[in-house]
């Protein structure tokens, strides 16, 4: 439920290698949530189709107040991209929910940049990332599950996978497959989900610098 193709700059994964790995895993499906970006999308469409795959399109979008970033939410099953630039959170979230979406936060106990303004959003989405692989510790986990039984709300896993390594270490279990957006506003899923190992986040920064000589 939270995957990075090499489209979000940070990642090293191809598109069609994320699937190809969730295959050998195991998975049904992934969900594909880059960096404020859809641009994956087209390809994973087309070569889930081929593959009897399920996609669930989505997005990983920075939230900003008064120009600082207070966080990230994750938007499931929209039909096309959102971009963040000059939109207030509670925009951003309308506009998800307008697609017919869902609004997630994502790792809001993320170890270096905790979702700020929690208590204000919480109230406005439809659910949080109660297990997150990369971005939150065991402690920031376990706390995730104490604020959901706190809530009561909706929640997903995933393993914010960045490398191929990562693909499967998070993952929810449901009953219909055909029907996943109403099991998760349901409730009707069960999470999974392990510590990648801190190793693996090496390969984001160099990520970015291929990114960056590419674009010279």
């Amino acid at each position: 439920m939270h995957c990075h193709s090499f489209y979000s700059r940070d990642s090293i994964c191809s598109p069609k290698l994320l699937i190809d790995t969730a295959i050998k895993k195991g998975l049904d499906g992934i969900a594909i949530t880059d960096h404020n970006t859809t641009k994956a999308w087209d390809e994973l469409i087309e070569y889930a189709n081929t593959k009897n795959f399920l996609l669930i399109l989505g997005e990983e979008i920075k939230i900003k107040e008064n120009n600082k970033t207070i966080g990230e939410i994750l938007a499931y099953f929209i039909n096309k991209e959102i971009d963040p630039k000059g939109k207030t959170g509670e925009e951003i979230i309308k506009e998800i929910h307008s697609q017919g979406g869902i609004a997630i936060i994502a790792h809001h106990y993320h170890r270096k940049k905790p979702f700020k303004l929690l208590e204000k959003y919480i109230k406005i989405v439809d659910g949080i990332e109660v297990f997150n692989s990369r971005s939150q510790t065991k402690n920031g986990n376990k706390k995730s599950f104490l604020l959901l039984e706190k809530y009561d709300l909706p929640f997903v896993a995933g393993s914010d996978s960045h490398t191929l390594w990562e693909i499967g270490n998070a993952y929810i279990e449901i009953n219909n497959i055909q029907d996943i957006k109403n099991d998760i506003l349901n409730k009707k899923i069960k999470v999974t989900g392990k510590q990648s190992p801190f190793i693996l986040q090496i390969f984001s920064p160099i990520a970015k610098l291929i990114y960056w000589f590419k674009s010279l």
